[in-house]
């Protein structure tokens, strides 16, 4: 079956909401959907949910929907989280501002691959992101397969990461430009996550490769399988885990989304990482994103 053809829906429902496959492993643009009314449809949105299964990530173009439709939509996937760092809508907690104009202050959390919030002993199920507003050209946002990641990795390093876990960090991210006194208290807030290196996912069962520009270094490296004298540990782990965090840059498990005002993007956090390319300068680009609270990896 092609992705264009409709797929059976149980006896009685057939699909009506059209994807194109965008790469060979993730990603696809919808058709004929208005995510409105996707909020408000039952059925629409068990056929959604099912196509974030499948592709990983979902884009849509021209919804003019109202930011309460955009937050029914993603509070159909589950309870929304604010961001401790980044401001929300007043009128729409959990519907965080990703807004960057000429007063914006420098930074660069974006341009790197990440999963959000993996500093979270829970990190989000998702996300479903929304363009304001952008550049003309430039201002794109790349994701990451990596479930592909894992399954192409060599075989005795898979092997090797088995049953390895990482420490995730946010006072090592956004709090490193703050204060001393600051960064203190985001990490009583929000102390270090750890996860383990390859964690599975929930609803297909399958191995994702779990480490991003959060995790600062492996937490149970240092055996005597692995270290024969103390200096071993340090650029050892460091390495290895530098190698992992680096498969996100293979363009064979990308896709990239060019954004136009009110397009969408719906992703699998799980399975996923992103980078918001940041080279749109003196443009503005705002961005409004609804994270969708998830699960403990394991």
């Amino acid at each position: 079956m092609t992705l264009t053809q409709t797929a059976d829906l149980g006896e009685t429902h057939r699909r009506r909401i059209r994807a194109e496959r965008l790469t060979a492993h993730l990603g696809a643009e919808l058709f004929d959907v208005d995510l409105a009314a996707v909020a408000a449809d039952d059925t629409l949105f068990a056929e959604l949910r099912g196509l974030l299964i499948d592709y990983k990530v979902l884009f849509v173009r021209d919804q003019r929907i109202s930011r309460g439709d955009h937050v029914a939509l993603a509070r159909r996937f589950g309870d929304l989280e604010p961001h401790p760092v980044l401001a929300s809508d007043p009128d729409h907690p959990g519907l965080v501002r990703i807004y960057k104009d000429l007063d914006s202050p420098p930074e660069h959390f974006e341009n790197a691959f990440h999963c959000d919030a993996t500093w979270r002993d829970r990190p989000p199920f998702g996300s479903v992101l929304r363009c304001v507003d952008g550049p003309a050209v430039g201002g794109d946002t790349i994701w990451v397969d990596m479930i592909a990641a894992y399954a192409a990795l060599p075989s005795d390093v898979k092997v090797r990461i088995d049953g390895l876990r990482a420490r995730h960090s946010i006072e090592a991210s956004f709090g490193a430009g703050m204060s001393a006194e600051r960064r203190a208290e985001l990490h009583e807030t929000f102390p270090d996550a750890e996860h383990p290196v390859v964690r599975t996912h929930p609803e297909t069962g399958e191995k994702i490769l779990f480490v991003n520009s959060f995790a600062t270094h492996l937490t149970n490296f240092h055996t005597p399988e692995n270290v024969r004298f103390g200096y071993d540990y340090a650029p050892g782990a460091a390495e290895l885990l530098q190698y992992l965090i680096r498969q996100a840059s293979v363009p064979e498990f990308q896709v990239r989304w060019r954004w136009t005002p009110d397009s969408f993007a719906i992703w699998d956090n799980r399975c996923t990482q992103h980078y918001a390319v940041q080279d749109y300068w003196p443009a503005v680009r705002r961005m409004e994103r609804a994270g969708i609270v998830g699960d403990r990896p394991y």
